[in-house]
């Protein structure tokens, strides 16, 4: 799991970082929101985690621009502040959690692993890219014509739209889609590029599914 941490205040920063990096994260560590904006702009995550008063950019501000851009990533937003209207604010613009300073760090490793699990189980919905349509019910994919999906072709393939415009790394794509099978490869994942492209030629979709063997892939 990949974390993106936004604290300003240096060793709070690199305690945190410490513990979610003992705890099995990846994580990111920035320490302005202009930094963290950049980062959930260029990067894909499975949650971050967010200070609200920081320089540059405030927490608030970079989770009002990451949701109006459509990134759904999971957001804890931490803050000084304790007062309901503050939280309400956060939680207004699209926050999943919120949690005030001073905190204990088995309560904000709890908080993490709640988002991210979370996360993971919303109900998925019909999803939609340029003229081509994924749906949940059948999982069937679909543009000019319409073809089943396997479930795992399913399972990429929305976490490819998701994420649309940003590359995904093969180990992303392992980590995420075959995450119970430790003896996956790059080589599966490879194999199943190849069958989402031909899903997409016979669906006589417009959508290119562009990346290398190993590399990074990304629909446009």
């Amino acid at each position: 799991m990949k974390l993106l941490l936004a604290e300003d205040t240096k060793d709070m920063n690199r305690v945190i970082t410490v513990m979610l990096e003992h705890e099995g994260y990846e994580v990111d560590p920035v320490f302005d929101g202009g930094q963290a904006l950049e980062h959930l702009q260029a990067d894909v995550y499975d949650g971050a985690i967010l200070d609200i008063m920081m320089p540059v950019m405030s927490g608030l501000d970079v989770l009002r621009q990451i949701r109006e851009a459509g990134d759904e990533t999971p957001v804890l937003m931490l803050t000084a502040k304790s007062e309901i209207d503050d939280r309400v604010t956060g939680l207004d613009a699209g926050a999943n959690d919120y949690l005030s300073k001073p905190f204990a760090m088995k309560e904000l490793l709890a908080r993490v692993r709640a988002m991210v699990r979370t996360s993971g189980n919303v109900r998925q919905e019909a999803l939609e890219f340029k003229d081509i349509r994924l749906d949940p019910g059948d999982l069937s994919l679909t543009a000019e014509n319409s073809v089943s999906l396997a479930p795992r072709e399913f399972a990429l393939m929305r976490l490819l739209i998701k994420n649309q415009g940003r590359p995904l790394a093969t180990k992303y794509l392992l980590d995420h889609v075959w995450a119970n099978e430790p003896g996956a490869d790059a080589e599966d994942v490879w194999l199943y590029i190849s069958y989402i492209r031909a899903k997409l030629t016979s669906v006589a979709s417009c959508v290119v599914l562009d990346g290398e063997r190993g590399g990074s892939f990304r629909l446009r």
